[in-house]
């Protein structure tokens, strides 16, 4: 399972790479956060595509571990309104950006592709709220999702997790968080350019520490503002490649950014998992950047990935289509 050759990159993301330089705005880790995340959310309505009609869409608040946690629930077209299947999406971002509105276009795709219903978290961010914050809201939304099957609609036996990048990481940890625990097990952990490694010394972080979107000195930036001390990096709820064992874990689906400084580290991970007998498909976008899944207006690829990842979903659910 190794990284495909080098090859040029798809017009989409060269074209995404050029509207950035175009905007010539400083790098996130010049500025504070709250600068990083006005410069994010001004640049996705010119990223993400014409929003898809979902069955429905709504939020839901209920107590957190840190306050009141909002989900936002999408119902897909076609999606029964009982006994549905369910898929926790966690939004990317370096624990530090990102929010329910910057990852709306990725979830109305699971939500219409799969036919099920999918809950996005606004999990707390840092630095206000360091590891394990994010965690917690995120473990947090997966028992509301249990607790409330019914009022759903879902099947709490058929519930999925799935993130991108920072939420890549947070899905992994929920898997395995999950694993440990005596509840239903989850069905399927679909995971977009994960990060699972803290330590940030993978070779990819050299091959493409600049010019490729996310740089090396960027993803450094988030991470120290999530974590509280040098410590968190070995722990594997910062960095579930460190995990002891991954046996146990639901099934996975790991799709891997060619031209990534993560991409090396996700996939060691999905090596790991099939190391350790946990069912996996690992598929690569070789001419792929960093976050191209959450750029549909530009790269068609990015539909195709949900696509991709939905499709082993449904392969590891054998239950997945029964009415």
């Amino acid at each position: 399972m190794s990284i495909l050759p080098s090859v040029d990159l798809d017009p989409g993301a060269r074209h995404v790479l050029e509207l950035g330089r175009e905007a010539a705005l400083p790098p996130f880790e010049t500025g504070t956060p709250a600068e990083a995340r006005r410069a994010y959310d001004a640049g996705v309505p010119t990223l993400q595509g014409e929003r898809e009609p979902v069955a429905s869409v709504g939020e839901r608040v209920f107590a957190g571990p840190g306050g009141a946690l909002t989900v936002r629930l999408y119902r897909g077209q076609g999606a029964p309104e009982t006994d549905a299947s369910a898929l926790l999406y966690l939004h990317g971002g370096g624990w530090v950006i990102g929010n329910l509105e910057s990852h709306d276009e990725v979830c109305r795709w699971f939500a219409n592709i799969a036919g099920c219903v999918v809950v996005c978290p606004d999990y707390r961010l840092a630095p206000e709220h360091k590891f394990p914050a994010a965690v917690e809201d995120c473990l947090a939304a997966l028992s509301f999702m249990r607790d409330s099957a019914d009022a759903l609609g879902i099947d709490r036996r058929r519930i999925a997790v799935a993130g991108d990048s920072a939420g890549g990481n947070l899905a992994a940890i929920v898997a395995l968080t999950a694993r440990d625990t005596r509840d239903a097990p989850l069905t399927a952990q679909l995971l977009l350019y994960p990060n699972t490694d803290a330590s940030q010394t993978a070779d990819s972080y050299r091959r493409f520490a600049e010019g490729f979107g996310l740089t090396a000195a960027t993803m450094a930036w988030f991470r120290d503002h999530y974590i509280r001390d040098k410590a968190d990096i070995d722990d594997w709820r910062v960095s579930p490649l460190k995990v002891k064992s991954l046996v146990g874990a639901a099934p996975a689906f790991v799709a891997i950014a060619g031209h990534d400084i993560l991409a090396d580290e996700g996939e060691a991970y999905a090596r790991r998992l099939a190391e350790d007998g946990v069912e996996t498909v690992l598929r690569h976008w070789p001419d792929q950047i960093h976050g191209f899944v959450s750029m549909g207006r530009h790269i068609p690829a990015a539909r195709e990935a949900v696509e991709a990842a939905v499709d082993a979903w449904r392969g590891f659910d054998r239950g997945f289509a029964r009415e």
